[in-house]
């Protein structure tokens, strides 16, 4: 369970860019579907050329193969955890600041139990505390943010789409995690040592997600992006979505116990502490106030708490 736990933890560090280079693209002018689908584009080439040179080109060919003989599967949980999730992230970032939205995406450590139960995995009741405390140290750490308050615009425009994103990511990599572990239901049972590699995992969701990106284009008609957007999506790309990912689902795809994927799913809280460290040692930002010490004792007791339940998974 550490060991997952740490790889969470690592994703999250990497992950944690994300909120500010979308708010940052949303206040250069960028549309949020550029944003959102480019990340994507730039995720098939890297790992286009990552997978050719570390498996040879006879990798690609037999996921190709994976791809179009569970088409459907592929489409609708690529579309779910990959296009649903990310398209609503970057609609939120063009009307609420960074911080209302790196907060309210921590809903999804509470989705994660939610998700489990409607697969028929059950987290142990220890386990759902640990995400309570967790999502409250959160809650603290914000609470100075929460203070200076949120008009109703960013709360319908802002918030609501987060928390959609908040349990579309979850529910689509659990019909992944599914899938590699014997199948349930409509779920395909997936019997191919290609889903041991986490990034042949995510190039696959990522193929998924391309007839979502597609029918939403067709929906929004957005105007062309501009060069600032096609640059900082490539770093959104890189580092959240082939790094912070592959490492994610590496971690969560290494077990089925749902102590330990809810365990995994917590660690994304660490995106909101590598922001207040990347703010102080880079920005000059402030030390968090006493509610917010509160809330990284909190954050930190839930994740050592899943440590230390461990044996179970």
């Amino acid at each position: 369970m550490v060991r997952l736990v740490l790889l969470g933890l690592a994703a999250s560090a990497f992950f944690s860019a994300t909120f500010i280079l979308n708010r940052s693209m949303s206040l250069g002018g960028g549309h949020w579907f550029w944003s959102a689908s480019l990340r994507y584009l730039y995720m098939i080439g890297i790992l286009t050329c990552w997978i050719t040179v570390r498996h040879g080109p006879g990798r690609l060919k037999n996921l190709f193969r994976l791809f179009a003989s569970h088409l459907v599967f592929w489409c609708v949980a690529g579309g779910i955890g990959f296009g649903v999730f990310y398209a609503a992230l970057c609609f939120a970032a063009d009307h609420a600041p960074g911080w209302v939205i790196a907060a309210t995406w921590q809903a999804t450590i509470l989705a994660t139990p939610v998700v489990l139960a409607a697969f028929g995995r059950r987290v142990p009741v220890r386990g759902v505390l640990f995400a309570v405390a967790i999502f409250l140290g959160i809650a603290l750490v914000n609470a100075e943010h929460v203070q200076r308050g949120l008009g109703l615009r960013e709360a319908l425009l802002g918030v609501l789409p987060v928390l959609v994103a908040a349990l579309a990511y979850p529910t689509g990599n659990q019909m992944l995690n599914t899938a590699c572990h014997g199948g349930r239901g409509r779920i395909p049972a997936l019997r191919s040592r290609l889903l041991e590699d986490a990034p042949s995992c995510v190039f696959l969701m990522t193929l998924g997600s391309v007839p979502f990106w597609v029918v939403l284009a067709l929906f929004v008609l957005p105007p062309a992006p501009g060069p600032t957007q096609w640059l900082q999506t490539g770093l959104v790309a890189l580092s959240s979505g082939v790094i912070a990912t592959s490492l994610f689902y590496h971690a969560r795809n290494a077990t089925h116990a749902p102590m330990a994927i809810a365990a995994v799913d917590a660690t994304q809280a660490g995106e909101v502490v590598f922001s207040l460290l990347g703010e102080i040692v880079f920005l000059a930002g402030a030390w968090p106030d006493l509610l917010g010490g509160l809330g990284l004792v909190l954050i930190v007791a839930g994740l050592v708490g899943y440590c230390l339940s461990g044996r179970q998974a």
